[in-house]
């Protein structure tokens, strides 16, 4: 299969350089600023006690080129969610010669939003669960082989987990797009905000009793909200997300911290959340609105309450902005109890 991966970034690197090693022709869709360094130091992966590397990757850095004589069999979209808008931008003139997109992006929202431009039949909704860090450009080390999932019961779908598979990704199917994305979103909800807003890791969150009912109570309002909009919880690959959904809605606090702690500090891998990493690069933006913010929108559609996720969002937002000093609560995790208090009590 030939694919154009859009983005370099951790996920991109490590699907798509993963795609090129198993001998599948893969082009890279990159910004101008990042191809003149993937184009002369290539890409590096560390998969267990393996480094490969693709040494001259093919390169794009204009999606209307890119397509210019390329019978792409389908895109990859890689990017983070706050730039879907301008990757929309560039698939609206050149739509009619669009293959299908494998969407694996962070959030539940970009499916519609690439479907409105390119049609339903055109979209396919995916999810990495492997815990990628980034190590520079065009470099990463996969710290924890978990799979995809790709959503798609059609002949392109099985194609794809095949050439997956045959790659070392652990492709699953899956008949239910939005339950596979939501249930994603589960665990991305988890000690991603909180770690940003109080430069804390996910670890030393979840062991202090406040911050880790915090935790719970914020995946207890999407959990509300999927349960409104009949979206059932599912198992993603080497991730039983249903479990932690019953611990995070039946267990009692206590009971549940030390059940839950290790295995969802242990999730990440060694590497910070992403919304950590995007807050301290001083990048201004990070997903925040795409997970946290996506919870209130449905919330408000499915008439649940969501204040927690609502505080959460718009917290990191106006830090990301520099409309909140980014270090207000850095680890005074006592202080931004209260403050959480506080606020919901005005809520």
């Amino acid at each position: 299969m030939r694919f154009l991966v859009v983005g370099a970034g951790a996920i991109g690197t490590y699907v798509g350089g993963s795609l090129a090693l198993a001998g599948q022709p893969v082009t890279f869709l990159v910004r101008e600023a990042s191809a003149e360094g993937l184009a002369s130091g290539g890409l590096h992966l560390q998969i267990g006690e393996k480094s490969a590397e693709v040494p001259h990757p093919a390169l794009a850095t204009d999606l209307a080129g890119a397509l210019e004589g390329n019978p792409f069999d389908a895109v990859i979209l890689a990017v983070k969610s706050f730039d879907t808008p301008r990757i929309l931008e560039a698939m609206r003139p050149v739509c009619e010669r669009m293959p299908a997109v494998l969407c694996l992006q962070n959030g539940v929202e970009n499916e519609a939003a690439l479907a409105a431009v390119l049609g339903e039949e055109r979209v396919l909704p995916g999810t990495v669960t492997s815990s990628v860090a980034r190590l520079g450009p065009g470099s990463i080390r996969l710290e924890r082989l978990r799979g995809v999932g790709i959503a798609g019961e059609g002949r392109l779908a099985r194609e794809l987990a095949g050439a997956f598979d045959a790659a070392g990704l652990r492709a699953r199917l899956y008949p239910d797009g939005r339950s596979m994305k939501w249930s994603k979103m589960l665990t991305n909800l988890v000690a991603n905000a909180s770690s940003a807003i109080l430069d804390l890791s996910p670890a030393e969150i979840l062991a202090v009793p406040g911050l880790f009912r915090l935790e719970i109570d914020q995946l207890r309002e999407a959990l509300d909200v999927m349960r409104r909009l009949g979206i059932p919880v599912v198992d993603l690959p080497g991730t039983p997300v249903r479990l932690l959904a019953a611990a995070a809605r039946y267990l009692p606090y206590p009971a549940s911290q030390p059940l839950l702690r290790r295995a969802l500090a242990g999730g990440r891998g060694g590497k910070m959340p992403s919304f950590h990493i995007d807050l301290r690069s001083g990048r201004g933006q990070t997903e925040v609105d795409a997970l946290n913010g996506a919870v209130v929108r449905f919330a408000r559609e499915a008439g649940a309450p969501a204040p927690l996720n609502r505080l959460l969002n718009e917290t990191l937002g106006a830090m990301a902005r520099g409309e909140m000093a980014s270090d207000r609560f850095a680890r005074r995790p006592a202080e931004w109890i209260a403050f959480v208090g506080e606020s919901l009590k005005r809520a």
